[in-house]
């Protein structure tokens, strides 16, 4: 290996020994900085100089089969790094800036998909979200911001259904992020024509049990979401609305209707992720506690399903109702009440959900 191979290597690696989520490479006037994200934090690590980053960055181009004379436009690819150390896929992502190319590396864990109940601070919301499973139709839909554990999420529920009820899943995704032998994974590719809405369409003629859609994201693949739901399939899928309600919101911005909506929906889910307290650091943790400890963040969910769902769904068609359910403000209160998150970040975590 060259000096460049070694050194790429390495930032990877030490990402990775960090639990570091993104690597990012960002060019500036005179040097490049080599940054990760860990946790909600990013840290910067190393100075270099521009030649050296732009080296490093064609060197990644040049892995994940991009275009290394392309600098003009972003490009987006992908590859799979194993050796002694680590076991990763990488989904990587260029943009020209003014000072040259700049490269974002989300690295996405080989590892074994965790189980539910390891990913919920509440033992209770894990248990509940596992037992929708139980149904053998409808659309459940996860809510929430980018980074917010909804695709994890989904994988556990899919992987308990797939080993306690072996159900046969086939799972709809832009790009696949956790590859995994127990489902059937479809990669959504525009460029051959596999769009969310065909290769949905392909799904329902493929006999499946559950159906999980990486995200509704536009009118057709809303309306063929709810029509897999009406034909007797389970359906999982992710949206990026602020709060539970938001989905039903969203629903309707698509064209679909309310009493396609009640048919349907069997629970909206928003979900975050939250720091837990360190038991060694009375503020924030450095990256260093943090490569130590192995439960960092655990997710808490706001849940809106059975008479709450109905209530909300009244609430849309501008009935005068009140909805009596625990929203994610009320699982950071009662998280901070029994000290399993740190009280000083109380206001950096309400103010992030104020209404």
């Amino acid at each position: 290996m060259n000096s460049i191979e070694l050194l790429s290597e390495r930032i990877v690696e030490e990402a990775c020994e960090l639990n570091a989520s993104d690597i990012h490479f960002v060019p500036r006037e005179t040097d490049a900085v080599i940054q990760y994200r860990i946790d909600d934090d990013l840290i910067e690590k190393r100075i270099i100089r521009k030649e050296v980053c732009g080296r490093i960055i064609a060197h990644f181009k040049f892995l994940a089969s991009m275009d290394i004379g392309e600098r003009r436009r972003p490009q987006n690819g992908s590859l799979a790094l194993s050796n002694e150390a680590i076991n990763v896929q990488l989904r990587m992502s260029t943009l020209p800036t003014v000072f040259e190319e700049s490269l974002v590396i989300r690295i996405l864990p080989n590892d074994c998909i965790p189980s539910v109940t390891k990913l919920s601070l509440f033992p209770q919301s894990a248990q509940k979200l596992l037992s929708f499973l139980n149904h053998s139709h409808g659309l459940m839909v996860f809510t929430g911001p980018t980074g917010s554990g909804k695709t994890t999420t989904l994988y556990s529920l899919i992987h308990y259904a797939k080993k306690h009820f072996n159900r046969s899943i086939i799972t709809l995704e832009d790009p696949v992020e956790t590859k995994s032998s127990e489902v059937l994974q479809v990669q959504v590719n525009e460029k051959a024509g596999i769009t969310y809405a065909v290769g949905l369409k392909a799904i329902l003629r493929h006999d499946p049990d559950i159906i999980m859609v990486g995200e509704i994201r536009d009118r057709e693949t809303a309306q063929i979401a709810i029509r897999a739901a009406l034909t007797g399939h389970l359906v999982l899928s992710t949206m990026h609305t602020r709060d539970a309600k938001g989905a039903i919101y969203r629903m309707l911005e698509f064209d679909v209707s309310l009493s396609e909506i009640e048919q349907t929906f069997l629970a909206v889910v928003a979900q975050r992720l939250v720091g837990v307290k360190c038991p060694f650091c009375e503020g924030e943790c450095s990256p260093q506690c943090k490569k130590m400890r192995n439960v960092r963040r655990l997710g808490i969910f706001e849940m809106l399903y059975g008479k709450n769902l109905t209530l909300a769904i009244k609430e849309a068609r501008g009935e005068k109702v009140e909805c009596d359910y625990a929203t994610l403000k009320d699982a950071i209160k009662k998280g901070i009440a029994l000290g399993y998150l740190p009280s000083y970040a109380l206001h950096k975590w309400m103010y992030a959900y104020e209404d």
